[in-house]
């Protein structure tokens, strides 16, 4: 029994020196400052965790690595939390990094846990998941035939990842299946594309922002001043798009709304450390101009959109539209630690400028507009919209006012396609086109000249 004990005081002296060391690092690394407090207690409940480890080591049925042990007891601390705080092994760290670049592999999907459930924040567009039709809010019942009940999120993400062109099946439950439903992706290199934008109908501009990445604002300055150069003066309106936006960056959802308003507060967090205590406010200089804007959101809008739609709205910058956003108010700070692993902790709420807590809650919108699927173009004769060319011996054009014969007719060039799709998906997107119409609206009413 002497030997165990002196074996005992050895691991706890290694296991000391260690948590002392990652105190250290923690100290003068350049991320928030942590301040680490041991009584009587803590160290009986180090005490216990090395009396476990020593056991472990001395009789489980084979042989274990210590390093493998020490990162599953991390990761069981973290995940004991909250959903979003874990830890992250030197390769995921690595891949976390990468990820806020905007090229990765995999799915194309963020999830979370909620109710105990691994849930799909949402599809990233243009991934695998997207195109499968994987959707905000579906339950990730099985991946690959192994129940997801107590998997972690790093172990999901794990299983979900691989090489490009490989497939993987995911188990949905969603409401309205009868019983959970399988669908088979193949994973693919995720380039996220985080800001698309067009002109629609009579100079109001649209902006889908897909996530908040290292250079969403760089992204958004360019989009917003190539559509004020095509549509040649001020935009009349701007649809600015958040839905199935899962977050990203919280210092680029800052300057995302910092363009369009023009002073005072966009966003604050409260956490128990001084660092976790912040203020983000408007700067001075440019601005957008002061056109009306409507900001899109739904169930899938989460963490940094959230703070974009919440901000807009209580400076009544815009209307915000669609449906309850998914509610994830609180930040995570990455620690880097010695071995290029590193945390993921959460460390702070998040709060709208008028005091509104997101967390568990989301954003509710000023006009609520459920999604619905429009007829497109090629199916509109089906709803009784009848034109003269659709009745029976109606008389055909002279062709005279043709702006093009058929010979003249123009392909158009490759780097349009993508906006040509993007504006044929819009005009058969109800949400979208009610927003437009809000905004037309909006304009004629100020033209109206009402009795005083």
């Amino acid at each position: 029994m002497s030997a165990m004990k002196e074996k005992k005081k050895r691991i706890f002296a290694g296991l000391a020196v260690a948590i002392i060391t990652l105190i250290i690092y923690i100290g003068i690394s350049s991320q928030p400052r942590f301040k680490a407090e041991a009584n009587g207690s803590d160290y009986e409940s180090i005490e216990l965790f090395t009396d476990v480890m020593a056991i472990i080591k001395k009789s489980y049925v084979e042989e274990v690595d210590t390093k493998k042990l020490i990162y599953g007891a991390i990761n069981g601390m973290l995940a004991s939390l909250d959903p979003h705080s874990s830890f992250m092994t030197p390769e995921t760290f690595k891949e976390m990094k990468v990820e806020t670049k905007g090229a990765f592999g995999g799915l194309g999907i963020e999830i979370t846990l909620k109710d105990g459930l691994l849930t799909v924040i949402a599809p990233i567009e243009d991934t695998p998941a997207f195109k499968a039709g994987i959707k905000a809010g579906d339950h990730i019942f099985r991946i690959d035939g192994k129940f997801t009940k107590d998997m972690n999120i790093n172990d999901a993400v794990k299983r979900m990842r691989g090489p490009k062109g490989t497939k993987v099946t995911l188990t949905i439950l969603r409401g309205g299946f009868d019983r959970p439903k399988e669908f088979v992706l193949t994973r693919d290199i995720i380039q996220v594309k985080s800001v698309r934008s067009t002109l629609l109908d009579n100079g109001y501009g649209y902006v889908r922002i897909a996530q908040f990445q290292e250079k969403t604002d760089e992204d958004l300055a360019k989009a917003l001043k190539a559509l004020h150069a095509e549509n040649k003066k001020t935009l009349s309106g701007l649809v600015l798009d958040l839905r199935n936006d899962p977050g990203g960056l919280l210092d680029q959802a800052v300057k995302v709304a910092d363009h369009f308003i023009n002073e005072g507060l966009i966003v604050y967090t409260e956490g128990r450390e001084k660092d976790s205590k912040m203020q983000f406010f408007a700067r001075k200089g440019h601005k957008e101009p002061q056109y009306p804007i409507v900001v899109l959101i739904n169930s899938g809008s989460a963490s940094a959109s959230e703070i974009v739609a919440g901000a807009l709205q209580d400076h009544k910058r815009a209307i915000v539209m669609g449906t309850q956003s998914f509610g994830k108010g609180s930040v995570q700070t990455i620690v880097p630690l010695s071995d290029e692993s590193g945390l993921r902790l959460t460390t702070a709420r998040y709060f709208t400028p008028n005091g509104r807590s997101i967390q568990a809650k989301g954003i509710t919108p000023d006009i609520l507009v459920e999604a619905l699927e429009m007829p497109r173009d090629a199916d509109k004769k089906n709803i009784l919209n009848i034109r003269e060319s659709d009745l029976e011996n109606h008389f055909e054009s002279d062709g005279k006012s043709e702006a093009t014969s058929k010979n003249e007719k123009k392909e158009p060039k490759k780097d349009e396609t993508t906006k040509q799709t993007l504006e044929d998906n819009l005009k058969s997107d109800y949400q979208v086109m009610r927003a437009l119409d809000l905004l037309k609206g909006w304009d004629i009413l100020k033209k109206i000249d009402l009795p005083k």
